[in-house]
């Protein structure tokens, strides 16, 4: 009986662990702003509930890439924190998303407020 509930367990964990979306890989948004949209692509490697990667923006022409921290995703939602530098202050962007097969429904709060827009999957 005990070795009946532990295998039924086991299944149970593995069939969740199979739900979570595929986030790894490179995605990329136009992120609405008050001067206009701006380009951002995201680089994600998801390890389990872990999320690791690079948010890349461009800021006066020239691309800044840096790195997520906080990151987890929990079957098709994820979370990160972006820390950037500006003007000598440091700011940070909290991000969250929902994973619809190849696109991610985010909201970046932070900054000049919340901003809401979809990635899509790089091919």
């Amino acid at each position: 009986m005990k070795t009946t509930i532990l295998a039924v367990m086991a299944l149970l964990c593995s069939s969740l662990a199979a739900l979570a979306a595929d986030v790894t890989g490179k995605w990329t948004a136009e992120i609405p702003g008050g001067r206009g949209p701006s380009t951002a692509t995201f680089n994600f490697k998801a390890a389990g509930a872990k999320l690791e990667g690079t948010v890349t923006t461009v800021r006066q022409g020239n691309p800044v890439e840096s790195a997520i921290s906080d990151g987890k995703v929990d079957g098709d939602k994820i979370s990160f924190v972006q820390t950037m530098q500006m003007q000598g202050n440091e700011v940070k962007l909290n991000y969250t998303g929902v994973i619809k097969g190849d696109t991610i429904e985010m909201t970046r709060e932070g900054g000049r407020g919340p901003a809401t827009f979809t990635a899509k999957k790089a091919q």
